[in-house]
């Protein structure tokens, strides 16, 4: 059992899971996951295409014949992180195939480790392949391997990523995702429907509907209707709600027709939770950020949603330390806070990436006073996320389980994603419970971050 706050950096997803044995003799693939839900997705593509072709997926290096090292690149601290996952790599393994963001810079990953074997960049699925069979030639056994392959799951089985497009249109200065991903590819609706019914079908019970900007869905298809489904959010998220399954949205960017969604909650069809990286709330900085500079109607759009949907839940990340951010700027942000009560929030500290724009800017903050607006956000976080927590005494909701241990069950509410948010923990009556079930339970004690309750019942 653990309690929060987690890591809150933006580019994490939870730990994959393997768990499906190799059989003898098969030839085996490691894999290891680094960066957000969306990285995590094109990790189970790559292992579902490598089954049905007759690879095993081994849980560790020594049972591996070569290891995919699927990388981040959001952050210098990311970048970091997958150089040294490579290196853990290639001296436990010693073949090794790099993947994803970083991997659109193939000269900077091959001047730390010129011993890999191959490096792709983010969703290549099919050099990934290439580079597998290269390395690992597949030996299929006819009679077990050659047929249509369940999708690879990296999450416990009760819930899933829904990966809806890829790219991003947006030009903010200090990201370089649309360098690495390209501009917005959105998947045809018809293809997100099926896929989700696959895996409710399957038992999963909540949908994770990802992506870089999942507001901006079917804009580069022009929102094409195929199949009886039409390829815009709202229309997307109406149709995942008839499917029974919990739908979460995550990276919802704050367009106005967001608005639309908010009935969809209200009526139970979708989780009344919102997942939007506001980022700073200061309009100078949103405007050295390239980002839209209202966060005063911003203000209006959350009192809005809140009058049509008031369980809503609103995540969102910030940025503190931002390039010629001034301390009368960092101010406005806490003020701004106190009146929006988001009920998640993440904060990072601004890193330089190479290949920003935000680089080149000005008065760049110093690391101290970076660490400092950091702290005083923070605490700021916290004070709100206690009050609301605190108010949820003697309430009863819906939890879904996640893990069980001898201490206790540990759930998540409607208004928490696996991983980023908090948890609430069953720690007396909870010995007929099982993963995945979904119950009702009474709030009896309220954390920081987290909340303790008893079964009411099964559902």
């Amino acid at each position: 059992m653990s309690t929060n706050p987690p890591n809150l950096r933006p580019d994490l997803a939870p730990k994959m899971q393997i768990t499906n044995p190799s059989r003898p003799g098969q030839p085996t693939i490691g894999m290891v996951s680094l960066g957000c839900p969306k990285a995590l997705v094109d990790s189970e593509r790559i292992l579902t295409r490598l089954r049905a072709e007759g690879y095993g997926v081994s849980p560790d290096y020594a049972g591996a014949d070569a290891v995919i090292v699927n990388t981040c690149g959001f952050l210098d601290s990311a970048k970091a992180e997958s150089l040294d996952a490579i290196g853990e790599a290639l001296a436990e393994n010693g073949r090794v195939i790099v993947t994803g963001c970083l991997g659109a810079e193939p000269d900077y990953i091959r001047e730390h480790h010129p011993r890999i074997l191959a490096v792709t960049g983010p969703h290549q699925y099919e050099q990934v392949l290439d580079a597998v069979h290269k390395a690992v030639p597949p030996s299929p056994d006819p009679f077990i391997d050659l047929l249509p392959a369940q999708a690879v799951s990296l999450t416990p089985r009760h819930y899933s990523y829904l990966k809806i497009s890829e790219g991003c249109n947006h030009k903010c200065k200090f990201c370089i995702i649309p360098d690495m991903r390209g501009r917005l590819q959105s998947r045809p609706a018809h293809a997100v429907l099926r896929e989700a019914e696959k895996l409710v079908e399957n038992g999963v019970k909540e949908l994770l509907v990802i992506s870089q900007d999942t507001s901006a869905y079917g804009v580069d298809i022009k929102h094409a209707e195929d199949r009886g489904h039409r390829a815009h959010i709202t229309d997307l998220a109406r149709d995942l709600g008839s499917l029974g399954a919990w739908i979460r949205l995550h990276y919802v960017y704050p367009y106005p027709h967001v608005r639309n969604l908010i009935p969809l909650m209200a009526e139970g069809l979708v989780l009344p939770y919102l997942d939007i990286p506001f980022q700073h709330a200061h309009p100078d900085v949103l405007k050295r950020m390239a980002r839209p500079a209202a966060a005063s109607k911003t203000l209006d759009e959350i009192a809005a949603w809140r009058d049509v949907c008031p369980d809503i839940t609103l995540r969102s990340t910030f940025i503190v330390g931002y390039p010629g951010e001034t301390e009368a700027e960092f101010q406005t942000l806490l003020d701004w806070m106190d009146e929006a009560q988001l009920d998640r929030i993440g904060c990072f500290q601004y890193e330089n990436v190479d290949g920003a724009r935000s680089n080149a800017l000005p008065d760049h903050v110093a690391p101290e006073v970076k660490q400092d607006r950091w702290d005083r956000f923070m605490e700021k976080a916290q004070s709100i996320s206690e009050a609301k927590l605190a108010a949820k005494f003697g309430t009863r909701m819906d939890v879904i389980i996640d893990e069980i241990d001898e201490d206790a069950a540990t759930c998540r509410t409607k208004a928490d994603a696996p991983e980023i948010d908090g948890n609430l923990f069953i720690d007396e009556g909870f010995e007929g419970l099982s993963v995945g079930d979904i119950v009702t339970v009474e709030v009896e004690e309220a954390g920081e971050y987290d909340l303790w309750g008893r079964v009411v019942s099964a559902n």
